[in-house]
């Protein structure tokens, strides 16, 4: 007889039943680096790199990708320059847009995608590793992988191969309730009450979906109940407009990595989707580099209080609001927990990392980009789990996931509260449970029951649990 060990099962996350994670494509390899080739006229290559004024535009390309399971050819494509702070890099970023001169088409279901060249980050690892603990915190999480840049026959470098968020990113997510509006956030984006007007929030906020409606309502209704509800009136109002248990787990991850660059801390960094079937908002992080200790203002972020993360006497009412409600602080110190319980330790992710530098190292080793902006030489890279950088690479992978988990969990306190609303969080259990899908810890699907091996099951209602099977 077989016998099923649980190694952890997660907490339901009912509110999100329909929450999905589409299996990675041809287009996402996670055991080798594919070869991405560029060629479009050189003039619009100086141009699109060197003039400010033309960074914006999409000009016109070819792009060849090719792998050991396919070889394919899309013309044209439109590419142009991502990012903000990354535009004045040495080693430029990327988007390829599958439409701009083909209205429609999609490459592997793609519109786009997005070529980080990770520039400040001597690991190339820390992006990819956030959104894989995503995916494993039951989140909504870019589907990621390695490839090689060429233009015009040149080595760019080592890319991570980012999966855009789109209105395609939510219908391979939101099964059936894809088609609410989608908002981007711009920097300065605080969540605090700008008057009834929809004009301030458009400002701040750029829709990216049913852009002909132009409909901030939704957006400024859960702002307004935010900001404006009575401390009595709040924990539960609170709950018919946000997905309140998925910010909490989003929160707990964001807090763990050292995710400065986002909403609770930088004000930045993140989209609302609004659901559709409930009107409820649904919180999506992403641009994640600035992570695992990567710093720029002399802050050792592996010690700041998981309870007091946002700068002091700043405006984050989505975050500070939260923290005044003893039940959603209760349950934010959940999420930190199952974190830390599941992949937050050096002991799981350190043998990942090791095997992903294993995959890259002969890509890294051979982009001579990586050191152009700050001088990160081979060795740099080689030593990037163990050994700090220096400056604004302030520890290694490893030492702050160590030093990460050791401090949360002294901080830590959780007692099990109970929601004080008659519906909410932990209330909407309504259908069985079935396991109905399992993954490797690569995300790829299983279609046998491995033995001896850890992968996760994921069950009709959107719970997920990893599980080993001993003969």
């Amino acid at each position: 007889m077989r016998k099923f060990i649980s190694v952890v099962c997660l907490s339901p996350l009912l509110s999100i039943a329909q929450l999905l994670h589409p299996s990675n494509s041809n287009a996402f390899l996670q055991n080798e680096v594919a070869k991405i080739y560029i060629t479009m006229n050189p003039q619009d290559f100086n141009t699109m790199v060197g003039d400010s004024l033309g960074s914006s535009h999409d000009f016109l390309a070819q792009f060849i990708y090719e792998s050991t399971v396919v070889i394919d050819t899309v013309s044209p494509v439109g590419i142009r320059l991502r990012g903000n702070t990354s535009l004045q890099s040495a080693k430029k970023s990327f988007k390829i847009d599958f439409n701009e001169y083909q209205p429609g088409f999609k490459w592997y279901d793609l519109k786009s995608l997005n070529l980080n060249g990770e520039h400040n980050d001597v690991s190339i690892m820390r992006s990819r590793t956030c959104q894989e603990m995503l995916r494993w915190s039951g989140l909504p999480a870019a589907r990621t992988s390695y490839v090689e840049v060429y233009i015009n026959g040149e080595y760019k470098g080592l890319y991570i191969n980012v999966e855009h968020l789109d209105d395609q990113y939510i219908e391979a997510r939101f099964n059936n309730d894809d088609t609410g509006n989608l908002y981007k956030a711009k920097w300065g984006a605080d969540m605090t009450f700008q008057g009834a007007s929809q004009a301030p929030y458009q400002a701040l906020y750029e829709l990216k979906t049913n852009e002909a409606l132009n409909d901030f309502s939704g957006l400024v209704h859960l702002i307004d109940v935010l900001n404006n509800s009575s401390n009595a009136e709040f924990p539960c109002a609170i709950q018919e407009v946000l997905d309140v248990d998925l910010w909490l787990n989003s929160l707990a991850f964001q807090i763990l990595v050292g995710q400065w660059d986002g909403y609770t801390y930088n004000k930045n960094n993140y989209y609302l989707y609004q659901r559709p079937s409930d009107g409820k908002f649904v919180f999506l992080e992403y641009d994640l580099d600035n992570t695992f200790g990567i710093d720029w203002s002399g802050i050792d972020w592996q010690f700041r209080n998981v309870y007091t993360w946002s700068p002091n006497n700043a405006s984050r009412p989505l975050y500070t609001r939260m923290m005044q409600v003893p039940y959603f602080k209760d349950r934010f110190s959940f999420y930190l927990q199952q974190h830390i319980n599941t992949y937050f330790t050096p002991g799981y992710m350190v043998p990942i990392w090791e095997a992903t530098q294993a995959l890259i190292s002969p890509s890294a080793l051979a982009d001579t980009y990586n050191g152009l902006d700050y001088g990160f030489s081979d060795q740099n890279f080689l030593d990037a789990i163990t050994d700090a950088w220096g400056n604004h690479v302030s520890t290694s992978l490893n030492t702050y996931i160590t030093q990460r988990s050791a401090f949360a969990t002294n901080q830590l306190v959780y007692d099990g509260l109970t929601n004080p609303c008659s519906v909410g969080i932990t209330e909407q259990q309504a259908e069985p449970v079935h396991w109905i899908t399992r993954v490797d810890l690569m995300g790829r699907v299983l279609h046998e029951i491995p033995t001896n091996q850890v992968f996760i099951e994921i069950s009709n209602t959107g719970q997920s649990r990893k599980r080993i099977v001993i003969p």
